[in-house]
């Protein structure tokens, strides 16, 4: 789960590490107020969920309240990779003698957490590693000690910093992996993380991920987890459904990652385009099966859903009761083919076929016929 900056930047503040002043916004009069409180030269900052933010142009600068009327006016009718700006953050503009790229993430190739330092600060790490691979640095913390103090030391001279700068970085890296700990977090990153004119280090961006696993212990989280998704990606989340909207018309719904995958792939392969990717997971339940298909035959774009089960697990007349309970809540508004095979695969069909759906033994077969039916239009001509 994603924060937004502001919510990042409450939480590093807390735990001691220096971010500019500033105000969320977000309204025009809200932005006004915040610069007069400010006073001189501020930044507004749009406040989404989306990366590239400056290069997509929502990051303004403002000297007068005239330009940050101006500035907010243009951002708060933006949109940034799709995400509506809907708030802003107006901080004091710092004077910035350097700007440098600190982070804490987790390399799950060591099962250890590793800090990425860079002198370039201000770029995309993804970037940053293709263009310039020998200006990052990687050092590995153990998962149960974390970073030794000699760490700061040792980025300090990375980052050619004076002696007297070393306590700061550590005070910085301290509280990264204490935010890393009490959050389980995934990522926390600095970037830039910049040397002021007056010599302090300060926060100028941050960035949080929190592991979604852990939100039962974060309990004051768990309302944002649904922030930056569609409205039909949140519901699917609340029932625990992996969904992702793609530009077909072939709805799919199966149970596990690869399976789904493949399904995709072998409509792909015969001529049909996935609508989406959605994943009941493994011992689904007859409601969660039911709630991913009506997902999907209300989804305008679907022209026939493809289900596709290999039960285990996941029991064939549980998937059939909800496949069942779905086209009565729903009707019956497109065609429904289904695959099923495995646990109970006897008494699924019998369900399935005494209520009309299309049911199949083999995968081919039954892509074949969603392939042939989406081509139809309208499909029961």
């Amino acid at each position: 789960m994603k924060l937004y900056e502001y919510e990042a930047k409450e939480i590093v503040s807390k735990y001691g590490v220096k971010v500019p002043r500033g105000f969320l916004a977000t309204s025009i009069n809200e932005v006004m107020d915040a610069v007069k409180k400010l006073g001189g030269e501020v930044v507004l900052k749009s406040q989404v969920l989306t990366g590239r933010r400056g290069i997509s142009g929502g990051i303004k600068f403002a000297k007068t309240l005239k330009e940050a009327e101006e500035a907010s006016l243009k951002l708060l009718k933006m949109r940034i990779s799709g995400e509506e700006v809907r708030q802003l953050l107006v901080e004091e503009r710092i004077c910035i003698d350097k700007e440098l790229y600190l982070a804490l993430t987790i390399d799950r190739s060591k099962k250890a957490f590793t800090i990425l330092a860079s002198t370039l600060g201000g770029v995309e790490v993804e970037e940053l590693v293709k263009k310039h691979p020998n200006a990052l640095i990687r050092i590995t913390v153990d998962p149960i000690a974390g970073p030794p103090p000699f760490t700061s030391r040792w980025l300090a001279e990375f980052y050619n910093l004076s002696k007297d700068l070393e306590l700061q970085v550590l005070k910085i890296v301290e509280s990264m992996w204490r935010i890393v700990v009490e959050y389980d977090a995934e990522l926390v990153e600095f970037n830039p993380l910049a040397l002021s004119c007056s010599g302090e280090l300060i926060v100028l961006d941050a960035k949080i991920v929190i592991d979604d696993n852990s939100l039962y212990r974060h309990k004051e989280l768990i309302d944002k987890m649904y922030r930056g998704l569609s409205d039909v990606e949140a519901i699917a989340k609340r029932h625990g459904l992996s969904y992702v909207e793609l530009s077909g018309n072939i709805g799919i719904l199966c149970n596990g990652a690869g399976l789904t995958m493949a399904t995709m792939d072998l409509v792909k392969t015969y001529g049909g385009e996935p609508a989406n990717f959605l994943d009941i997971g493994g011992g689904a339940s007859s409601e969660q099966v039911k709630e991913g298909l009506k997902l999907l035959l209300t989804n305008p774009r679907v022209k026939v859903v493809l289900v596709n089960v290999f039960g285990g697990i996941t029991r064939c007349d549980e998937v059939a009761e909800g496949l069942i309970s779905a086209i009565n809540e729903v009707g019956y508004v497109k065609p429904v083919v289904v695959r099923l095979i495995g646990t109970n695969d006897s008494i699924g069909r019998r369900i399935l076929m005494e209520k009309g759906v299309k049911v199949f033994s083999s995968l081919k077969e039954a892509v074949i016929a969603s392939v042939d039916l989406a081509r139809r239009d309208p499909w029961l001509s």
